[in-house]
């Protein structure tokens, strides 16, 4: 049975932080929905307030989208003990390594090469569900494939992929990712 509440309890604060996946929806106004699966790179700030590393990847939907929209939403699922699913919804920003307030929310993550953004999430909304039709799955480790890429590669490197891959959504809209003075 689904429940909602204003803020994450504490039994749902240590729900969130034994996930080692979990997943971030975003949306313009116009065009795609985005859904990413995340691991890592997650904290809890307070029982309203979540704080995730995104990473450099194929894409940059998420901070596309928060610069025309704050919506977005993050989802918890439990995969191998008691079922729950857990969405946040709420009002999110995005911060990139040159705002100015990177250097205070940085400090509750550890730094890694490939860093992008930092998005904090004030939460508005709660909801459990039962999660009765999620599957069992077992975690097995992380994947070694970022640390593969980023083999040798300098800031300069990353900079230089993101003008190519990084600067825009798939629906054309800016990402930030490479803009002064935001």
């Amino acid at each position: 049975m689904a429940a909602q509440f204003k803020e994450l309890s504490d039994k749902l604060i240590k729900f969130v932080e034994a996930q080692q996946l979990y997943f971030v929806a975003t949306a313009a106004p116009e065009g795609r929905i985005n859904l990413s699966p995340k691991g890592g790179g997650l904290r809890v700030l307070s029982p309203t307030q979540l704080l995730w590393l995104n990473r450099t990847g194929s894409g940059n939907e998420t901070a596309a989208h928060l610069r025309v929209t704050d919506r977005m939403t993050m989802m918890f699922c439990s995969f191998t003990e008691q079922p729950l699913i857990l969405r946040c919804y709420g009002r999110a920003r995005a911060f990139h390594p040159r705002d100015p307030e990177w250097d205070d929310y940085s400090t509750h993550l550890p730094s890694v090469l490939g860093e992008r953004q930092l998005v904090l999430l004030d939460i508005e909304l709660v909801q459990t569900s039962c999660g009765f039709g999620v599957p069992f799955y077992e975690f097995q480790g992380e994947r070694d494939n970022m640390s593969r890429w980023l083999d040798g590669k300098n800031q300069e490197d990353i900079e230089n992929y993101w003008a190519q891959k990084n600067q825009v959504s798939l629906d054309g809209l800016p990402t930030g990712i490479l803009e002064e003075g935001e």
